[in-house]
C-alpha cells in the first residue's frame, strides 16, 4: 500500500502573531513553526496502516524553511518526503501542486488533516479530490481498509455517517482517527538520512 500524506507547516498556536504595518503580510520572524496537528493525525494513521508493509510519503508545498517540519514527519515514521519548492499562497495553488504530483506518482490513498490550524479552510482535500476525479471524505474520525475499499466514519452535523469508498481516495483526518505519535530517538536519527526530494 502506498499512502501520500499532505502536511502543512503552521505557526505554533501559542505564538504571538504580528503583521507588517500595512497589515498585508504575516511577519514570520521569531515565530515557531510546527507540523499541523490534524496532518499529524493523518500521518499517524498512515504509519499504522503500513505497519505490515507499504510506504508513506509526506508532501509539503513550501520553501526550504519548512524542512525541519518535514524531518519531524520523517521521524514520526514516514518512509520518504517530497517538498514542492514554492510559496504556498492559497489553497487552490497548493491543491494544484499536490494533484499534479499525484498524476505523475499514483498512490492508493491521500491523507490530509481535516483543516490547517492557521487558515481552517478545509478546502485543500476537497480540491485535490476534484482535480483527480476521486472520492473525498472530509472530517473522517476512523479509517479501516477492507479489501480494495475503505470504510470511514464521517463526522456530520448532528452525528456521523459510515462511508465506503473505493481506492484511491482522499480523506481529511479528524480527532480520533489515530493517536499522535511521538518521535523516538531512533526515528529522529533515521529521519536525517531518509530521502527528501525537492520538486520545482
Amino acid at each position: 500500500m502506498k499512502i501520500l500524506v499532505c502536511i502543512s507547516n503552521v505557526a505554533d498556536t501559542t505564538a504571538k502573531i504580528n503583521f507588517t504595518p500595512d497589515n498585508k503580510e504575516f511577519v514570520a520572524a521569531g515565530v515557531t513553526f510546527i507540523l499541523n496537528p490534524y496532518d499529524e493525525i493523518a500521518l499517524s494513521k498512515a504509519v499504522d496502516l503500513t505497519a505490515g508493509g507499504g510506504s508513506v510519503t509526506v508532501l509539503n508545498v513550501g520553501d526550504a524553511t519548512t524542512e525541519p517540519t518535514i524531518r519531524k514527519a520523517l521521524a514520526i515514521g514516514a518512509t520518504d518526503a517530497v517538498r514542492i519548492n514554492a510559496v504556498a499562497r492559497d489553497s487552490f495553488f497548493v491543491a494544484t501542486q499536490i494533484a499534479e504530483y499525484v498524476k505523475k506518482n499514483p498512490v492508493d490513498m491521500i491523507l490530509c488533516g481535516r483543516e490547517s490550524s492557521d487558515h481552517n479552510g478545509s478546502s485543500v482535500p476537497v480540491m485535490v479530490a476534484e482535480m483527480l476525479g476521486i472520492p473525498c471524505v472530509l472530517f473522517a474520525k476512523s479509517l479501516n481498509i477492507e479489501g480494495d475499499k475503505a470504510v470511514l466514519d464521517n463526522e456530520i452535523e448532528g452525528g456521523k455517517q459510515v462511508v465506503e469508498v473505493p481506492m484511491p481516495f482522499v480523506a481529511g483526518a479528524s480527532e480520533g482517527m489515530a493517536e499522535w505519535k511521538i518521535p523516538n530517538m531512533r526515528g529522529i536519527m533515521s529521519a536525517r538520512t531518509k530521502p527528501l526530494a525537492v520538486v520545482e
